[in-house]
């Protein structure tokens, strides 16, 4: 049994894909980040960093006690490694894997991230700082649209850990001020991902959850003041 701390957030989404996909099975405890719920202490006793999804795995490979991991990409590549799914097992394989698991980890949730806040969330429009985010964010479709050209997923013919990383973040996309369809081969890819039934289950398990915004007029002095005071 997994143990999921998880939040309805691309981040979020990443591991119920997962899950649901290699039929492992899992426990959700909500963390509401909106209300401050990442900071209570027995939230950071398992995810120092104060953000989701972390996970306790009650039974790990090495019979010992309970293992727990924050971040992401961290938790897929455990889960995978653990479960023998979706990361292949041979060196340029995995290669191929891991360097587009680590390119959205890096480069395209950061990007999209600050895209939404410029563009949504701050108090004023800042004009370069839009124009930078949704500029950066296009180009980042761009490399993956291209990369997609010629293959099915962006590993190669196999469905991957980096797909689902990446999935989540081109869903919202409409607010990343990105049109789809200029970007034919990533537009064909993000279809057939959501219409694999462990997607659909996935995002049904997070309309169980929550179906309200996460950033709210009273969430945003939780989730955008956080300073080194908030962990400490």
């Amino acid at each position: 049994m997994i143990d999921l701390y998880y939040w309805t957030t691309p981040n979020g989404h990443k591991v119920t894909m997962f899950l649901e996909e290699a039929g492992i099975p899992y426990n959700i405890i909500p963390v509401h980040i909106g209300k401050g719920e990442q900071f209570k202490p027995e939230f950071l006793a398992i995810a120092p960093n104060n953000r989701i999804p972390a996970i306790v795995d009650q039974a790990p490979a090495d019979g010992g006690g309970p293992l727990s991991l924050f971040e992401s990409g961290a938790i897929l590549q455990y889960l995978a490694e653990k479960s023998g799914q979706f990361l292949p097992a041979d060196v340029r394989g995995r290669a191929e894997v891991s360097q587009w698991l680590f390119w959205q980890m890096g480069g395209l949730g950061p990007m999209a991230g600050q895209n939404h806040h410029f563009v949504q969330y701050a108090p004023e429009q800042i004009e370069y700082a839009i124009t930078r985010y949704v500029n950066e964010t296009n180009r980042l479709y761009g490399v993956l649209n291209k990369r997609l050209a010629d293959r099915a997923f962006v590993a190669g013919d196999e469905y991957s850990i980096a797909d689902m990383a990446i999935y989540p973040w081109i869903v919202p996309h409409e607010r990343q001020r990105q049109n789809l369809a200029d970007f034919p081969h990533l537009a064909r890819w993000f279809a057939a991902i959501a219409a694999r039934p462990a997607t659909i289950r996935a995002y049904a398990r997070a309309a169980e959850i929550n179906q309200q915004p996460t950033v709210s007029a009273d969430a945003k002095n939780v989730l955008f003041g956080q300073t080194a005071k908030s962990v400490s």
